[in-house]
């Protein structure tokens, strides 16, 4: 496949770039400033590109199979970046003509019982609940979407860097914990996670998650 990528220097994207490499696709790394990018693959190739600007989206994306949206505010930005970055991206990709888009999420949206979501249980660390509050904005922008395939995925509770396993559980809305309580995935297999998704669609049009 040929995979574009917003984000590809964060934690999540720059995993779903070498996941993604070492799988034998194509993949266009999309940012702002493609000069100070110092991957180097056969496979790999960079595109100057603003998430925020459809024009942008739309001549980065173009003759691609799929998009990965794994942008995060930077030091700078505000969450509410994450809810503004939908409308042009979708609308870049309706004008590319590629309908394939896998987003990034939170997991405070997710259920921890019924009708109660993690970012509204008690004990949510505070400086969290601006970030998860506008991942879960920008889930209701995506469920409102169409034409374009998307599927959002939110990790567990805790996402850290760790080991690739290629081994955890997949479920919808609810969040995932183990025997004791805990609810975790490394940043790498959730890099798995979204290739899997890539290459074998089961979630369209739908947010799932991943832990162990």
């Amino acid at each position: 496949m040929k995979i574009a990528i917003f984000g590809a220097t964060g934690n999540i994207g720059s995993r779903v770039v070498t996941e993604a490499l070492n799988r034998g696709h194509d993949v266009t790394a999309v940012m702002r400033h493609p000069e100070d990018y110092t991957q180097i693959h056969d496979h790999l190739y960079v595109t100057k590109g603003d998430i925020f600007n459809s024009q942008d989206v739309e001549a980065a994306v173009f003759d691609h199979d799929a998009v990965v949206s794994a942008y995060n505010f930077t030091k700078g930005a505000t969450p509410s970046t994450i809810v503004e970055i939908a409308v042009p991206l979708l609308n870049g990709l309706k004008q590319a003509g590629v309908r394939r888009l896998i987003v990034v999420g939170g997991a405070g949206s997710l259920e921890v019982a019924p009708g109660v979501q993690l970012v509204d249980s008690p004990g949510f660390p505070e400086e969290f609940k601006p970030a998860a509050l506008a991942h879960r904005d920008a889930l209701k922008e995506y469920q409102k979407e169409k034409e374009i395939d998307w599927t959002y995925i939110s990790p567990a509770a805790y996402i850290e860097p760790g080991m690739r396993t290629g081994i955890f559980k997949t479920g919808k809305d609810q969040l995932i914990t183990d025997e004791h309580g805990n609810s975790r995935i490394s940043m790498e297999d959730f890099a798995v996670a979204i290739a899997d998704e890539l290459e074998r669609p089961a979630h369209i049009k739908e947010r799932f998650t991943v832990g162990y």
